[in-house]
């Protein structure tokens, strides 16, 4: 790709910030339609079965009820390719907390109290909800999530392995966790004239749009969907959920618009979750520490509605020098909620487990971990063998080796102290996929010489309005308060979603070339603008779709200090620093936050956040955020994020990489190697909480 880089104006302040703190910025349930009504969904109470009577008559008697909606009564719907969102189309029963009813009334709190008191009967069936390693019904999946092969092999693990001097095998697991964004899922519906209007908060309206048109058996023209202000998804919102299709079907069924807001309790089984993972890495490496083996095992879940396979190995398809390979994914389908994309999917999981091993292997040859990431830094992507678009790793680790203070540093675990406290240190890489999608977009000059720019990206608090405006600017030449974004309305120009951080990477490429068209039609134009002013479009659907001859990721390596409390098992993180090499930052301001949030969700991912599922009832038993504990800024005091320059022209016209999720992929592995570094104690399970540490620390510090 030939296109020249754009260099967009830095630091911008984000375009939203005053209609946000002032209010002015409109969620999903700040529509209130004339008329509207206001519903609140059943979930089912037993873990597998049937619905065989719902006893409604009661629950409509009470003042303000309009309807309740249940498998016997609800609007049909047609054929779709998610079956999480075939609602109350038959009386199954797949998991707990599968939505069986609706009850649909004039306030909220009415719609609530009658929605508790619905008496239902079901017939129970036998359950299964436990993740094993040696499950019997595990088998291996097409493929796992992405697209990607489950299984991939290179050379001769099994003999590399064996013939290895220095070996690795360790377990690693995590449990479920999930993405409790700050705004509810929710959805506020009106049908009129035959078409359907949904605000909903959305990863992606113009992706909500045709689910919900081949739902209702509309012509996609005839719906419309609003995303314009979002409180955060992290994947949860990335696919459209229960709120859109249960307030649409409410609002068709009543005849007036109705909002459904989820309880926070109930979304744990609704609205997707990183699934439970146990992966064995096998690591051969020579007695200087270069790779010759490697494996990376993974065994998950998936529901009975749906499969979702996390596809946790295929990061170290990438990362290191390996010519003897195993990666592979088994899965079990439980009668459990449906899993489904979680910040980093994948990655995240995976990531943790590899670089643990790798921080387990530099203790195993007495070398230091940034030198040993470094000594296995491939020449081309390991499994394709396709050249790196860039790699920056190498100058991550080192830069961030340098700004952390980690020469010098004692490898031995377990010996320094202050009175109570062990602290120590710890590093891991990380790295995600550079990703595309085709996208249209709009450039529109008037004759005021403003400019407009309409694309239906989703800006779920990343700052895509104040990026796609720079990015605009630039390319049209002009100054960026003469440039008006217009997003978050299937409306406008389809765009893909905003998620697997390639939101900004698809959708400027396709506002750059719009622009760019609009100033080349302008240039060859002479005398004023007509009245109506100037339109130019672009669809990046060729682009997108051209097989890259790179392999194209971004990179980067994490550090982090931790001290902990030999008498209480507390772990406390004292310093954590990001480094990454993501091809041109375009806003040092909306990145550096993107950074610091994914760490701090990596944190939590390190330290509080677990889901566990109750054997009895088939239930998640954290299921709000008094039980579900993310982190706080006191969790972190001192938190940097720092990035390396790399010039790409692999990628898209604004040389840019995503920035969002990669934040996340390492923290957890370079606090939990902190951990080991400071007890001396290597535990595989996450989150290293308190309960699970303390039994291990030395019997003497906790009887003081």
């Amino acid at each position: 790709m030939t296109s020249q880089l754009v260099r967009p104006t830095t630091g911008a302040v984000r375009r939203d910030a005053r209609q946000k703190v002032t209010g002015e910025a409109r969620y999903a349930v700040d529509r209130t339609p004339p008329g509207c009504l206001h519903a609140c969904p059943v979930p089912a109470t037993v873990t597998r079965g049937r619905v065989t009577a719902v006893h409604a008559d009661a629950v409509l008697e009470r003042p303000g009820v309009r309807a309740v909606l249940t498998h016997e009564n609800a609007p049909r719907l047609g054929e779709s390719d998610d079956p999480t969102l075939l609602l109350l189309q038959d009386d199954r029963v797949p998991h707990r907390g599968w939505y069986v009813a609706v009850v649909v009334a004039d306030t909220p709190e009415i719609a609530r109290e009658a929605a508790e008191a619905l008496d239902i009967d079901y017939a129970t069936e036998d359950h299964d909800v436990l993740l094993r390693a040696d499950h019997p019904d595990l088998y291996t999946p097409e493929e796992a999530n992405g697209g990607h092969p489950a299984v991939r092999e290179r050379g001769d693990f099994a003999a590399a392995f064996t013939a290895s001097p220095v070996r690795i095998d360790a377990t690693y697991s995590m449990s479920a966790l999930h993405n409790h964004p700050m705004e509810p899922h929710a959805s506020t519906a009106r049908w009129e004239d035959g078409g359907l209007t949904v605000y909903d908060s959305s990863q992606g309206a113009s992706t909500v749009r045709d689910v919900l048109a081949g739902l209702f058996e509309l012509p996609p023209q005839r719906v419309t969907v609003v995303s314009a202000f979002v409180g955060g998804g992290f994947g949860s919102k990335g696919t459209p959920r229960p709120p859109c299709v249960l307030a649409a079907m409410a609002s068709r069924h009543t005849g007036r618009p109705v909002r459904l807001v989820l309880p926070r309790r109930e979304l744990a089984a609704v609205v997707g979750h990183r699934a439970p993972t146990v992966q064995r890495l096998r690591i051969g490496a020579s007695e200087d520490g270069v790779i010759g083996a490697l494996s990376h095992e993974v065994v998950t879940q998936t529901s009975t509605v749906k499969e979702f396979v996390e596809q946790a190995a295929v990061p170290a398809r990438a990362m290191y020098t390996s010519p003897n390979s195993f990666t592979g994914h088994r899965v079990v389908a439980l009668d459990v909620p449906s899993p489904s994309w979680m910040r980093a999917p994948g990655e995240a999981s995976g990531m943790y487990a590899l670089e643990s091993a790798m921080d387990e292997l530099a203790g195993a040859v007495g070398i230091d971990p940034v030198e040993l990431r470094l000594r296995n830094e491939p020449d081309v992507e390991p499994d394709s063998g396709k050249p790196f678009s860039s790699r920056g790793l190498a100058a991550c680790l080192r830069e961030g080796a340098r700004r952390f203070g980690w020469e010098g540093r004692d490898p031995r675990p377990g010996v320094r102290r202050d009175g109570d406290l062990l602290w120590g240190t710890g590093v891991a890489s990380a790295t995600y996929p550079v990703l595309l999608s085709p996208c249209k977009a709009s450039a529109h000059a008037g004759p005021d010489g403003r400019y407009t720019v309409r694309v239906d990206a989703t800006d779920i608090g990343t700052g895509a309005r104040t990026v796609l405006a720079q990015i605009a600017a630039e390319a049209l030449g002009v100054p960026l308060d003469a440039v008006r974004v217009e997003l978050g309305s299937s409306v406008l120009p389809d765009a893909p979603v905003a998620g697997g951080s390639s939101g900004t990477g698809s959708w400027g490429w396709a506002v750059h070339k719009a622009c760019t068209a609009l100033r080349e039609t302008l240039a060859d134009r002479s005398g004023a603008l007509p009245s109506e002013g100037v339109t130019a479009e672009a669809d990046t659907e060729e682009e997108t779709g051209e097989d890259s001859p790179y392999a194209r990721h971004a990179f980067g390596a994490h550090f982090a200090e931790v001290r902990v409390d030999a008498v209480t098992g507390e772990v406390r993180v004292s310093r954590l620093l990001g480094v990454y090499a993501a091809g041109r930052i375009l806003n040092p301001r909306t990145a550096r936050s993107q950074f610091i949030g994914g760490m701090t969700m990596g944190l939590g991912m390190a330290l509080t956040e677990h889901s566990t599922m109750d054997a009895a009832f088939g239930d998640y038993t954290e299921r709000d955020l008094a039980s579900y504990h993310v982190p706080a800024c006191a969790d972190v005091p001192a938190i940097q994020a720092h990035w390396v320059d790399e010039h790409d022209p692999h990628l898209n016209p604004m040389g840019s990489k995503g920035i969002g999720e990669i934040g996340i992929v390492g923290t957890a592995a370079a606090i939990a190697n902190a951990v080991h570094h400071a007890t001396g104690v290597r535990l595989r399970d996450l989150p290293l909480t308190p309960d699970r540490l303390l039994p291990h620390l030395p019997a003497a510090d906790r009887t003081r």
